[in-house]
């Protein structure tokens, strides 16, 4: 009986009595099947953008098609032919079958590039951001490009051949698929060469090969960066004599932003007024006590997600000179404020500080498990504010302590979609009809920027309560508020949603980003400029590189890296000094 078992079990064909025998095929059968798939059911994106000036009715365009389609198919099958055996090629095919169904749902919905960058920031991504991306529309995809093929492969089997035959076999496919793609790319070289030169970023729009290549790029980089310690930056830094000097305490909040766009910005002259708090507060400018509130109106983001921006805007070089191994692998400003004697805290509410505050000290608003704010993993922003009157309070009973320079820094959930009617509660509900779905396909465009613009709304409320608070103490410490988003967002033009694309061609609305400042009202004469004369130049370009040079300066903090012509408040010191 164990013998007729062992055969039956070795012979998949005769498992079922009468049942008609499997169909069987080879190693390289499969990988090619699995190629043309690719290439003809993966692609349209890749092949839209590669036909985009070309007219369909010359057969220079067909021909150019055939030759991309026969390179496609001829890339992904050597790419199989490296890794795929009699034994792992139905397991490989799977995850690549399931892999590429999700990374092309993805694409075609939000209209992003699966380059390293997009992979680093969605294998960083927490479980509650993680879930609002599903929908439903993501089952009759799934059924279409990963289910029907999967029962197709799994009714196949793999025909057994001696190993002598099978190398030989394989061998040779992948010489002929070699030759092929060579031959092929041959014969379009320049127009080849011109797209991959002129458009770098399509090759992120060949799918699975874009996908696999961002994920070993991501693995790289982050194997180089486990084998060794981040490098200390700032060795040099000690605190300057207004700094030592210092009276009273000072406290500085850097507030993050998340997926904050300026082009919706109420104090940047959105038409709606999604600020008003904030409106209200700069509208008594120069008013005794309270205080100045500065709003910076042509601001760039060092990138275009957080993974990039975070790490970048608390870089001493961004995006002017920007080499991501060399911030990645480095300490940030945090660590070089805290070596000055500034007391540094990080306070996080949405997927952590990115590595820039490593080995300081930090915290999570969802540990705080704050009734009425929280649920399901998620909390509304104003828990950040959880406990800062008690460390208002603290910060006032340290002075002539290290500990009486502070640096804050509240990294907000904001913006971050799609799901944005979930980022506010109901009372800032204001602008109807808003989208209240995860899946944007579901909504106009009206509803979305609605719920988008309820965001806002929200962000501004939890920034004024903030500066409620620091102004409620500035009559025993010095108080400032700098308020910047890490990047912005697409809300459907052009058909695009969300963020993340290439740096390179990236819309505006993904890299400009508001940026507000509060000052309390001895703040300025603390940090030793004037305020005014700031606001005078708030109209003027700026990006992510000022902040970690600003901040230094403001603290005054000195160091070699440290760079005056970054910092927003250096021209306004000699005008301080004159008063």
């Amino acid at each position: 009986m164990f013998e007729m078992l062992r055969q039956r079990l070795a012979r998949p064909e005769a498992r079922t009595e009468g049942a008609p025998p499997m169909p069987s095929a080879s190693v390289e059968q499969l990988m090619l099947a699995a190629s043309l798939f690719w290439a003809f059911g993966a692609n349209r994106l890749f092949f839209g953008a590669a036909l985009k000036d070309r007219l369909l009715g010359q057969p220079a365009t067909w021909g150019w098609a055939l030759a991309l389609l026969v390179m496609l198919t001829a890339v992904h099958y050597l790419l199989l032919s490296l890794v795929c055996t009699r034994h792992s090629v139905k397991p490989i095919l799977t995850v690549l079958l399931v892999g590429t169904a999700f990374a092309t749902h993805f694409m075609h919905s939000f209209g992003v590039y699966l380059d390293p960058s997009m992979l680093r920031n969605a294998l960083r991504t927490d479980i509650a951001e993680a879930r609002e991306l599903f929908s439903w529309a993501l089952l009759p995809h799934l059924l279409l490009y990963a289910a029907l093929p999967l029962t197709l492969l799994w009714r196949v089997r793999v025909a057994p051949r001696p190993w002598p035959r099978a190398v030989a076999r394989r061998l040779a496919g992948s010489a002929g698929a070699l030759v092929v793609l060579v031959g092929t790319l041959m014969m379009v070289f320049q127009p080849f060469a011109s797209m991959m030169r002129n458009h770098k970023e399509m090759r992120y729009l060949a799918t699975p090969a874009n996908y696999l290549w961002s994920m070993g790029a991501v693995a790289a980089t982050q194997a180089r960066g486990a084998a060794r310690p981040r490098e200390p930056i700032g060795l040099d830094a000690a605190p300057g004599p207004a700094f030592a000097a210092r009276q009273r305490p000072l406290v500085v909040v850097l507030v993050v932003g998340e997926t904050a766009r300026a082009a919706n910005w109420g104090l940047g002259g959105y038409a709606r007024q999604t600020t008003p708090e904030l409106a209200a507060l700069q509208a008594r400018n120069g008013q005794p006590g309270a205080g100045m509130l500065l709003n910076f109106s042509d601001v760039t983001a060092c990138g275009t997600n957080t993974e990039v921006s975070v790490p970048c805007m608390f870089a001493p070089v961004g995006r002017r000179d920007y080499d991501e191994s060399r911030i990645r692998g480095s300490e940030s400003l945090l660590h070089v404020a805290a070596r000055a004697g500034a007391a540094v805290h990080w306070r996080d509410n949405q997927s952590g500080c990115k590595g820039v505050c490593d080995g300081l000290p930090q915290d999570d608003v969802s540990s705080l498990k704050l009734p009425g704010l929280c649920t399901d993993g998620r909390c509304l922003d104003e828990g950040l504010l959880t406990g800062l009157d008690d460390r208002l309070a603290a910060a006032a009973r340290q002075v002539g302590t290290p500990a009486g320079t502070q640096l804050l820094v509240l990294h907000m959930l904001g913006n971050h979609g799609p799901s944005y009617f979930r980022r506010y509660p109901p009372a800032f509900a204001r602008f109807q009809p808003a989208c209240g779905f995860d899946d944007l396909h579901k909504c106009s465009r009206e509803e979305i920027v609605n719920a988008y613009d309820n965001a806002l709304l929200y962000t501004d409320h939890v920034l004024a309560s903030l500066i409620a608070k620091l102004q409620a103490a500035s009559s025993r410490i010095d108080t400032a508020l700098v308020y910047v988003s890490d990047h912005g967002e697409s809300l459907g033009e052009t058909h695009l949603y969300l963020h993340g694309l290439p740096y390179a061609i990236a819309p505006d609305l993904q890299k400009r980003v508001p940026m507000t400042m509060w000052f309390s009202p001895g703040a300025p004469r603390a940090m030793q400029f004037d305020a005014g004369c700031v606001g005078r130049q708030a109209a003027q370009p700026v990006g992510h590189d000022h902040l970690f040079h600003t901040l230094l300066g403001m603290l005054d903090v000195r160091t070699g890296l440290y760079e005056p012509p970054f910092d927003l408040t250096q021209g306004c010191r000699a005008e301080a000094t004159a008063q």
